[in-house]
């Protein structure tokens, strides 16, 4: 247990931060598999309405991404790494479903 009141108060500060920083992982995870699930589901069905609900998921997730990353949770990289990965897996299963509907 911290002995002076300074260490005491990191303490209760690393806490907070470690729980928001577990929300926003959470949320960053959460909005992804719905992004992936999105676009799976179009290529399956085209559909037009499939297929703007599969940009607005990836758009949603963008935005979490690029949130946890001005607040300092992820890394920039990061949070570059898992857009380039969100976007090369929409343009796998969007793009080639909409070249063979063609």
């Amino acid at each position: 247990m911290a002995h002076t009141r300074s260490s005491n108060k990191r303490i209760e500060i690393a806490e907070r931060n470690r729980l928001r920083n577990q929300f926003y992982k959470s949320t960053v995870r959460t909005v992804s598999k719905k992004s992936v699930l999105a676009a799976e589901t179009y290529g399956k069905q085209p559909s037009p309405e499939a297929l703007e609900l599969a940009k607005q998921k990836l758009s949603e997730a963008y935005s979490k991404i690029d949130k946890a990353v001005v607040k300092g949770i992820l890394h920039k990289n990061t949070g570059a790494r898992k857009k380039a990965r969100l976007a090369r897996n929409f343009k796998k299963l969007v793009v080639s479903t909409e070249v063979s509907a063609t």
